[in-house]
């Protein structure tokens, strides 16, 4: 399940504009919930987006299905159609549009 939280009830600039997301790695793979995020985002059909494996590779699927101990609290921060992005291995997820 994907869920799109905006920020914006903060005095901080930097925090106004993140927008956070969390979605179940066990449902979602990282790769699907970034392009239907930033699509959402942008108001676009996915298929309309480069494709995320040209930016990442294989990175997110490495970590996303093989995801090392709690404890390493692993995140990976990519830029993509504009938006840099942060995701933890307990799929959080936060979106920054780059300016």
């Amino acid at each position: 399940m994907l869920s799109i939280i905006i920020v914006n009830d903060t005095t901080d600039e930097r925090e106004r504009s993140i927008i956070r997301q969390q979605f179940d790695p066990a449902e979602t793979t990282p790769e699907t919930a970034v392009v239907e995020t930033v699509a959402d985002l942008k108001d676009t059909d996915p298929q309309t987006l480069s494709p995320l494996y040209s930016t990442v590779d294989d990175i997110l699927a490495n970590v996303f299905a093989d995801p090392p101990a709690p404890e390493a609290q692993v995140q990976i921060t990519v830029t993509y159609e504009g938006y840099r992005i942060t995701l933890s291995q307990d799929g959080a997820a936060e979106f920054v549009k780059v300016t």
